[in-house]
């Protein structure tokens, strides 16, 4: 068994953080989206892993390396242009080759992992291809399956009637027959080889296409509010975790609290701060004369004083200096946002292209 991870998405619903950052490496609970799904191939047992990657590649490469820290083989295909799902199968069958594998989109989050999935494909011999669905409120939304017994009779994309709630979650599980589907697609109105497409031809061409039903907890982390709600869940599993060199001056703890150390990062210090968890902060971040409250996931090197946050995810080398209760937010890497003394009294800002700003 083999995986395909997608990791090429421009992320256009999160920008402007994705103008200049890939959306799969954002961090939930301080961890890169893509690395939840990497590592729950990893622990199905999966060790040859391709990751299709498109403009932000040498951030994925650099951030993922060669699979040495998880025991696995990992190679990039550079997809030129987002052409869609089907074209990164397409353009991976010289890899792939007669091997079944999972693909799995890169900012999607699941909870509960996908053991199981790759576990009944691993042992079918009759199914070519099982897709990963999830029940939901607003159908509309997603690509629905329909089906009749156990068998995918029909695939639709984004229905403004759906015949069912049973959505596509971006989890998939094929054989080599896909790869006869891909090149017997053409692209859609958006000029995309669309999966959806591919998985029909299996339907229509009388290949066996079976629904795989998750009933935990699924994210697509696409928007704030997703990405938000990921980081919540998981903040909830952390345990409390401070490393006894951890400088904690006149301070207050409550809750789980994770403080991640490192003597290179110069050590993390709280003075005169409330953090109350759960919450997690990275190496060498400074916590000064400030409220840090529950769901909130501070990442690397991050500097705040005189400021109360919280339900917000903040990356590496940020500062906020005199901001007075800031929630639901998100910053990107080496963000300022600061308090001035200067006449008049005003809001200063300078914001960058598609940028969203609450006061």
């Amino acid at each position: 068994m083999k995986a395909l991870i997608l990791s090429g998405g421009t992320g256009s619903r999160l920008r402007p953080i994705t103008y200049t950052f890939a959306k799969q490496l954002i961090p939930i609970a301080n961890k890169p989206i893509l690395f939840y799904g990497l590592e729950s191939i990893i622990k199905c047992g999966i060790k040859d892993i391709y990751i299709i990657v498109g403009d932000t590649e040498k951030e994925i490469k650099s951030a993922v390396g060669n699979g040495d820290r998880w025991a696995a083989n990992i190679t990039y295909i550079k997809q030129e242009a987002p052409l869609g799902l089907a074209h990164a199968v397409l353009i991976s069958e010289n890899y792939i080759k007669d091997s079944k594998f999972i693909m799995y989109l890169g900012d999607n989050v699941i909870k509960s992992g996908v053991e199981k999935l790759v576990e009944d494909f691993a042992k079918s011999k009759d199914i070519d291809c099982e897709i990963l669905l999830n029940r939901v409120k607003n159908p509309q939304q997603f690509g629905v399956a329909e089906f009749k017994g156990d068998k995918v009779v029909r695939l639709v994309e984004k229905p403004k009637k759906p015949v069912t709630d049973y959505a596509l979650v971006g989890v998939y599980m094929f054989n080599k027959k896909i790869f006869e589907a891909v090149k017997n697609i053409k692209p859609s109105s958006r000029n995309e080889l669309e999966i959806t497409d591919a998985i029909q031809y299996l339907i229509d061409k009388g290949y066996n296409v079976k629904p795989h039903v998750i009933t935990g907890w699924w994210k697509d982390t696409g928007k704030l509010e997703d990405l938000l709600e990921a980081n919540r869940i998981f903040l909830e599993e952390i345990d409390c975790e401070i490393d006894k060199r951890v400088k904690i001056i006149n301070s207050t703890i409550d809750g789980k609290v994770k403080i991640d150390f490192s003597v290179e990062n110069n050590d993390v210090e709280i003075i005169n701060s409330t953090i109350r968890g759960p919450v997690i902060i990275g190496k060498g971040s400074k916590i000064i004369n400030s409220y840090i409250g529950p769901f909130t996931s501070i990442y690397h090197n991050c500097y705040i004083e005189n400021t109360e946050l919280e339900h917000s995810i903040v990356l590496k080398n940020v500062k906020i200096v005199g901001v007075k209760r800031i929630t639901d937010s998100l910053f990107g890497n080496n963000v300022e946002l600061l308090e001035t003394n200067k006449k008049p009294k005003a809001i200063r800002v300078m914001v960058g292209d598609s940028s969203r700003i609450e006061l």
